[in-house]
């Protein structure tokens, strides 16, 4: 059954009624520790998720190489648009708080294409010669897409939904597998400059793996911000900002940000896997959710509008 750990404001939830059982009263009651997680805090850890513990090393490991390639070989494979969202964005490139200066961070963002399904059709942006990255990126994007669906699945029936409900809406799947590195500091960061700027996902819902080093801090509804730091075998699962238009604000989706290190030798990796609807999606209050004491608060939006419009702000 799932846990709450006193030393983590976040829940940690044990999920293996999702990963290796069918048992429906052990998924309900999960699913109601999940819905408190969603609706309190908006993040949580998942403990026995079932993701491959090799494949995660794995895709750590070829992300470290990547990033160690000379400037030049990653900036060829740079990122070029908020319609496609895929490559290489460099240093201080993104601003995910606009307010601040850009973000002590570089990232590589993959998307879906038609080796992975059928129906995609977006390239990414791959080195030619590096057969062994694009293999263990696409059976990683794989194995994160049927955790999603583990996790929506968990979701609804928190929602009181049918457990299938959210799978339509994701069938395309118009998810970023997002590879970060955030290098050491060499130089004193410009007024407000931090690794990673305040932020909401944009999305339903993200699936974050970090390595050792930490620096995640959650916004808590005072206004406070506190540590998310690694654990062990776990995945961070948090909301994004189509799953709170989704539940008309029953569930939230939290600002996070990523602080400057305490120790500025040392470089921190993550990967991110952003769950988003599928384009055409109209994300419109689900009925559970609304009342005539609580009616909806926002108005129907297509997810990939809603994508395009905090991407273009951010870049």
């Amino acid at each position: 059954m799932g846990t709450s750990s006193a030393m983590y404001a976040i829940p940690v939830i044990d999920f293996r009624a999702f990963s290796k059982s069918e048992s429906l009263a052990e998924q309900q009651q999960i699913s109601q520790e999940i819905f408190a997680a969603c609706h309190q805090v908006g993040f949580l850890y998942l403990q026995h998720h079932g993701l491959d513990s090799r494949l995660l090393d794995q895709a750590f490991a070829q992300t470290q190489q990547l990033f160690a390639l000379p400037t030049a070989i990653k900036r060829s494979l740079a990122w070029s648009e908020a319609a496609s969202n895929r490559g290489y964005i460099a240093v201080e490139r993104e601003r995910l708080d606009p307010t601040q200066p850009g973000d002590l961070k570089e990232a590589f963002n993959i998307g879906p294409e038609i080796q992975m399904w059928d129906d995609a059709t977006e390239a990414n942006e791959w080195l030619p010669e590096d057969a062994t990255f694009r293999a263990v990126m696409r059976q990683f994007f794989k194995s994160c897409c049927q955790l999603e669906e583990r996790v929506l699945r968990a979701v609804a029936i928190a929602l009181q939904l049918p457990a299938d409900f959210f799978l339509p809406t994701h069938r395309q799947y118009s998810n970023i597998l997002r590879l970060l590195h955030y290098p050491p500091t060499q130089q004193q960061p410009k007024l407000g400059q931090i690794r990673a700027g305040a932020h909401t996902d944009y999305g339903s819902i993200t699936l974050l793996f970090q390595d050792a080093v930490g620096g995640l801090e959650i916004q808590t509804t005072s206004g406070d911000w506190i540590a998310a730091p690694p654990i062990p075998n776990t995945v961070i699962v948090n909301l994004g900002d189509l799953m709170q238009r989704w539940t008309n604000d029953v569930f939230c989706s939290t600002r996070h940000r990523v602080g400057l290190p305490t120790r500025s030798g040392r470089s921190r990796y993550s990967i991110a896997f952003f769950c988003h609807p599928n384009d055409d999606s109209d994300i419109t209050c689900l009925p559970s959710c609304q009342s005539p004491e609580q009616p909806p608060r926002y108005p129907p939006i297509s997810a990939r509008d809603y994508l395009l419009s905090r991407l273009q702000a951010t870049y």
